[in-house]
Protein backbone atom coordinates (compact mmCIF):
# COMPACT_ATOMS: atom_id res chain seq x y z
CA UNK A 1 0.00 0.00 0.00
CA UNK A 2 2.82 2.21 0.80
CA UNK A 3 4.40 2.06 -2.62
CA UNK A 4 1.41 2.84 -4.02
CA UNK A 5 0.85 6.27 -1.99
CA UNK A 6 4.24 7.10 -2.85
CA UNK A 7 3.70 6.60 -6.72
CA UNK A 8 0.23 8.36 -6.51
CA UNK A 9 2.45 11.44 -4.13
CA UNK A 10 4.91 11.97 -6.30
CA UNK A 11 2.61 13.01 -8.79
CA UNK A 12 0.35 14.89 -6.21
CA UNK A 13 0.34 15.71 -3.28
CA UNK A 14 -2.77 13.28 -1.28
CA UNK A 15 -4.59 14.75 1.75
CA UNK A 16 -4.82 12.43 4.69
CA UNK A 17 -8.49 12.27 4.19
CA UNK A 18 -7.82 10.40 1.00
CA UNK A 19 -5.17 8.66 1.92
CA UNK A 20 -7.10 7.25 5.10
CA UNK A 21 -10.27 7.20 2.36
CA UNK A 22 -7.45 4.56 0.45
CA UNK A 23 -6.43 3.01 2.94
CA UNK A 24 -10.15 1.67 3.70
CA UNK A 25 -11.15 0.68 0.58
CA UNK A 26 -8.24 -0.56 -1.69
CA UNK A 27 -8.56 -4.32 -1.62
CA UNK A 28 -5.22 -6.40 -1.28
CA UNK A 29 -5.54 -9.46 -4.15
CA UNK A 30 -3.14 -12.09 -4.82
CA UNK A 31 -3.86 -13.27 -8.42
CA UNK A 32 -2.34 -16.82 -9.12
CA UNK A 33 0.16 -17.61 -12.04
CA UNK A 34 -2.49 -18.21 -15.37
CA UNK A 35 -5.80 -17.06 -13.41
CA UNK A 36 -7.81 -14.40 -14.69
CA UNK A 37 -8.39 -10.85 -13.35
CA UNK A 38 -11.11 -10.35 -15.86
CA UNK A 39 -12.53 -12.53 -18.94
CA UNK A 40 -14.27 -11.11 -22.31
CA UNK A 41 -18.09 -10.89 -21.26
CA UNK A 42 -17.59 -9.82 -18.28
CA UNK A 43 -17.23 -5.92 -16.92
CA UNK A 44 -14.34 -4.60 -15.55
CA UNK A 45 -15.11 -3.66 -11.76
CA UNK A 46 -11.55 -2.82 -10.09
CA UNK A 47 -8.68 -0.81 -11.53
CA UNK A 48 -5.25 -2.33 -10.22
CA UNK A 49 -1.83 -1.53 -9.39
CA UNK A 50 0.63 -4.13 -9.37
CA UNK A 51 2.93 -4.51 -6.74
CA UNK A 52 4.15 -7.66 -7.87
CA UNK A 53 4.30 -9.91 -10.67
CA UNK A 54 3.17 -9.86 -14.81
CA UNK A 55 -0.02 -9.73 -15.99
CA UNK A 56 -1.39 -9.90 -19.94
CA UNK A 57 -4.76 -7.86 -21.72
CA UNK A 58 -5.45 -10.04 -24.76
CA UNK A 59 -8.70 -10.30 -26.94
CA UNK A 60 -9.33 -13.65 -29.14
CA UNK A 61 -9.44 -13.14 -33.08
CA UNK A 62 -10.00 -15.95 -35.63
CA UNK A 63 -10.14 -18.48 -32.14
CA UNK A 64 -6.26 -16.96 -31.62
CA UNK A 65 -5.20 -14.83 -28.48
CA UNK A 66 -3.94 -11.40 -29.68
CA UNK A 67 -1.54 -9.99 -27.05
CA UNK A 68 -2.46 -6.13 -27.15
CA UNK A 69 -0.45 -5.15 -23.58
CA UNK A 70 1.73 -6.29 -20.86
CA UNK A 71 1.75 -4.80 -17.17
CA UNK A 72 4.32 -5.06 -14.58
CA UNK A 73 5.05 -3.83 -11.18
CA UNK A 74 4.38 -0.09 -10.68
CA UNK A 75 1.71 -0.17 -13.43
CA UNK A 76 -1.99 0.24 -13.25
CA UNK A 77 -4.22 -2.64 -14.93
CA UNK A 78 -7.83 -2.28 -16.30
CA UNK A 79 -9.79 -2.71 -19.19
CA UNK A 80 -10.19 0.77 -19.78
CA UNK A 81 -13.70 0.71 -21.73
CA UNK A 82 -15.33 -1.82 -19.79
CA UNK A 83 -14.31 -0.36 -16.53
CA UNK A 84 -15.04 3.34 -17.25
CA UNK A 85 -18.02 2.59 -18.92
CA UNK A 86 -18.97 -0.67 -16.79
CA UNK A 87 -19.89 -2.34 -19.71
CA UNK A 88 -18.76 -6.13 -21.02
CA UNK A 89 -15.36 -6.66 -21.93
CA UNK A 90 -14.23 -7.27 -25.13
CA UNK A 91 -10.76 -8.01 -23.20
CA UNK A 92 -9.19 -11.02 -21.03
CA UNK A 93 -6.97 -9.62 -18.17
CA UNK A 94 -4.39 -12.74 -17.10
CA UNK A 95 -1.73 -12.95 -14.90
CA UNK A 96 1.68 -14.39 -16.35
CA UNK A 97 3.04 -14.62 -13.13
CA UNK A 98 1.81 -14.75 -9.72
CA UNK A 99 0.65 -10.77 -9.01
CA UNK A 100 0.23 -8.65 -6.27
CA UNK A 101 -2.37 -6.30 -6.73
CA UNK A 102 -4.27 -3.16 -5.29
CA UNK A 103 -7.23 -2.83 -6.72
CA UNK A 104 -9.88 -0.04 -5.95
CA UNK A 105 -14.05 -0.60 -7.34
CA UNK A 106 -15.65 1.67 -9.92
CA UNK A 107 -17.86 3.22 -7.06
CA UNK A 108 -15.42 4.07 -5.09
CA UNK A 109 -12.86 5.52 -7.59
CA UNK A 110 -16.02 7.94 -8.53
CA UNK A 111 -16.71 8.72 -5.06
CA UNK A 112 -12.69 10.00 -4.59
CA UNK A 113 -13.22 11.73 -7.89
CA UNK A 114 -16.22 14.24 -6.49
CA UNK A 115 -15.16 13.88 -3.08
CA UNK A 116 -11.28 14.95 -3.25
CA UNK A 117 -10.42 17.24 -6.12
CA UNK A 118 -6.88 16.88 -5.86
CA UNK A 119 -7.19 13.50 -7.23
CA UNK A 120 -8.52 15.22 -9.77
CA UNK A 121 -5.40 15.98 -11.05
CA UNK A 122 -4.04 12.74 -10.18
CA UNK A 123 -5.98 10.98 -12.52
CA UNK A 124 -5.29 13.10 -15.46
CA UNK A 125 -1.30 12.52 -15.38
CA UNK A 126 -2.03 8.93 -15.35
CA UNK A 127 -4.88 9.37 -17.99
CA UNK A 128 -2.21 11.01 -20.31
CA UNK A 129 0.42 8.26 -19.40
CA UNK A 130 -1.22 5.44 -20.18
CA UNK A 131 -2.74 7.63 -23.35
CA UNK A 132 0.28 8.00 -24.44
CA UNK A 133 1.14 5.11 -24.17
CA UNK A 134 -1.30 3.54 -26.34
CA UNK A 135 -0.79 6.17 -28.92
CA UNK A 136 2.39 5.06 -29.06
CA UNK A 137 1.19 1.24 -29.68
CA UNK A 138 -0.61 2.45 -32.63
CA UNK A 139 1.85 4.13 -34.25
CA UNK A 140 4.04 1.25 -33.85
CA UNK A 141 1.48 -1.16 -35.06
CA UNK A 142 0.72 1.23 -38.15
CA UNK A 143 3.87 2.59 -39.12
CA UNK A 144 6.84 0.42 -38.11
CA UNK A 145 7.94 -2.86 -39.53
CA UNK A 146 8.49 -6.33 -37.56
CA UNK A 147 11.49 -5.51 -36.62
CA UNK A 148 11.59 -2.01 -35.86
CA UNK A 149 8.74 -2.68 -33.40
CA UNK A 150 10.87 -5.56 -31.48
CA UNK A 151 13.61 -2.90 -31.21
CA UNK A 152 11.76 -0.60 -30.08
CA UNK A 153 10.50 -2.84 -27.37
CA UNK A 154 13.55 -4.33 -26.81
CA UNK A 155 15.30 -0.96 -26.00
CA UNK A 156 12.37 0.58 -24.42
CA UNK A 157 11.18 -2.45 -22.39
CA UNK A 158 13.74 -5.25 -22.27
CA UNK A 159 12.51 -6.81 -18.80
CA UNK A 160 9.32 -8.29 -20.94
CA UNK A 161 11.79 -9.41 -23.31
CA UNK A 162 13.18 -11.73 -20.62
CA UNK A 163 9.21 -12.32 -18.37
CA UNK A 164 7.04 -12.98 -21.31
CA UNK A 165 6.74 -15.89 -23.36
CA UNK A 166 7.69 -15.64 -27.18
CA UNK A 167 4.34 -16.57 -28.00
CA UNK A 168 2.80 -13.68 -26.32
CA UNK A 169 5.67 -11.52 -27.42
CA UNK A 170 5.25 -11.89 -31.29
CA UNK A 171 1.19 -11.75 -31.00
CA UNK A 172 1.38 -8.07 -29.33
CA UNK A 173 3.90 -7.01 -32.56
CA UNK A 174 1.27 -8.89 -34.56
CA UNK A 175 3.80 -11.61 -36.24
CA UNK A 176 3.90 -15.11 -36.29
CA UNK A 177 6.52 -16.98 -33.91
CA UNK A 178 8.49 -18.22 -37.15
CA UNK A 179 8.88 -14.24 -37.78
CA UNK A 180 9.92 -13.24 -34.20
CA UNK A 181 12.90 -16.31 -34.05
CA UNK A 182 13.78 -14.71 -37.55
CA UNK A 183 14.07 -11.57 -36.23
CA UNK A 184 15.79 -12.50 -32.78
CA UNK A 185 18.74 -13.99 -34.98
CA UNK A 186 19.50 -10.88 -37.01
Amino acid sequence: MNELLDSLNLIYPLSPELQQFLALKIEHVILPKKAFLLKQGKVCKNLCFISKGLARCFYIKDDKEVSSWFMKEGDMIVSVESYFKQQPSHENIQALEECELLCIKYEDLQFIFKSFPEFNFVGRVLTEKYYTLSEQRLFSLRMQRANERYRFLMSNYPELIRRVPSTYIASYLGITLETLSRIKHY
